[in-house]
């Protein structure tokens, strides 16, 4: 049929696929809230019939008014929010809650997709930078005010889009960099990590001595960059011990394993590792498995979701879900890579680089890589508010495919 022309058939094939084994193992772990899923995911087809329907330039033209609601619904947690699980990031509505900063992340990509596909911006020019980044950091800073950080890491993905557009790697190196000595510092004495940075500044100083012009703002950029890599690996330890309690642990899980803090922290990586573990080559089967049914990870539903599949479908059943989520957002790239417009291209890198953001870090958390910081796992965790929204930002980009794809120009 010539209205199916355009629609791409592979990623919302792996969009359904994704969402009907999530509402299994949901059920597998209670029956009461994969019923509610399975709810959830009607709704969230309803919306996005609805969107598919709609004009696709709806979303390009209401794109500064969708941001600034996003973000007045973040800032209306401090007075009304509900606080779950120590966190001040929902409003509930009887039974039912909402996670704003879902949302909040929907209006940032189709803001930023808007300014970008603007006929004067060029990130070469100072004012495109800045602008760019203060789109993406109203947001990030009243989540992390909150705080969700979690949440605020998620908002880097929006760095990846912008570097399809142009923006320096060198951002990327010297986040990384800064992340590293962080962390290094916490295992190692800091003296050791500061004789490291001046040997290695040193020698790459030595290499590019005769490529460089050695201006008053390169011998400023250079030595405050050391010294603030310095400063920063012996406070690091100091900054680990003003975090609170919980987040300070699930850092120090990652260096002492979580046996050390087996009641409080490290309690559900230890079950996670346990049931992903015990699933073996081909899983218990569905149902089936002792940890899933015993109930010993504690918001098994939610965060910590892949270890049910992890006990009841195997290695196998890990492996081809792990597989299943790289084809989609490999192709999500790839369409948003062929867009003929600016706009569906930006928001179509937001798009997949959020999924590609919560998926390492969901999958790393429950695997003991990094620490448990409260991810959802995209289409796969449990909770209205997350399916909705990934849900809206599939169709949306879908819609914007489909209308590329049959548009003349």
């Amino acid at each position: 049929m010539k209205w199916m022309e355009g629609i791409d058939k592979l990623g919302l094939g792996l969009y359904f696929l994704l969402c009907i084994f999530a509402i299994a193992n949901i059920y597998s772990v209670d029956q009461k809230l994969g019923e509610k899923q399975f709810i959830f995911f009607c709704i969230s087809l309803f919306v996005g019939l609805v969107i598919f329907v709609g004009r696709s330039k709806f979303f390009e033209n209401m794109a500064g008014i969708i941001y600034i609601g996003g973000v007045l619904l973040l800032i209306g947690l401090f007075p009304f929010g509900k606080e779950i699980l120590g966190q001040k990031n929902w409003y509930k509505f009887g039974s039912f809650t909402m996670q704003p900063v879902e949302f909040a992340k929907i209006g940032t990509a189709l803001m930023l997709a808007n300014y970008v596909s603007g006929p004067d911006f060029n990130l070469k020019n100072k004012k495109s930078l800045w602008t760019s980044l203060a789109i993406i950091g109203i947001p990030a800073v009243v989540v992390l005010a909150i705080p969700d950080v979690g949440s605020m890491l998620v908002f880097t993905a929006f760095f990846i889009a912008l570097y399809r557009e142009g923006l320096s790697g060198f951002l990327f190196g010297v986040g990384f960099l800064f992340a590293a000595v962080f962390l290094v510092s916490l295992a190692v004495p800091p003296l050791y990590v500061v004789i490291a940075i001046l040997v290695i500044a040193g020698i790459l100083i030595a290499l590019n001595y005769h490529r460089m012009s050695w201006d008053v703002i390169t011998i400023s950029g250079i030595s405050g960059s050391v010294l603030l890599l310095c400063g920063l690996a012996f406070g690091s330890p100091y900054i680990l011990e003003k975090l609170p309690k919980h987040q300070r642990e699930r850092i120090e899980v990652l260096y002492k394993g979580e046996k050390a803090f087996r009641d409080t922290s490290g309690y559900n990586l230890l079950y996670s590792k346990t049931a992903i573990g015990s699933g073996g080559m081909w899983g218990k089967g569905y149902r089936e498995g002792s940890v899933t049914q015993g109930k010993f990870v504690p918001e098994q539903q939610t965060d910590y979701i892949f270890c049910a599949v992890g006990e009841e479908w195997g290695f196998a059943g890990s492996a081809l879900l792990v597989l299943c989520y790289m084809v989609y957002i490999g192709r999500i790239y790839y369409l948003a890579e062929k867009q003929k417009s600016t706009f569906n291209r930006v928001f179509g890198y937001c798009f997949a680089s959020i999924l590609l953001m919560h998926f390492s870090i969901n999958l790393g958390m429950v695997m003991g890589l990094f620490p448990t910081v409260g991810i959802p796992l995209p289409y796969f965790s449990y909770g209205g508010s997350s399916l909705l929204a990934f849900s809206i930002m599939t169709f949306i980009f879908f819609k914007l495919n489909y209308s590329d794809k049959n548009s003349l120009v």
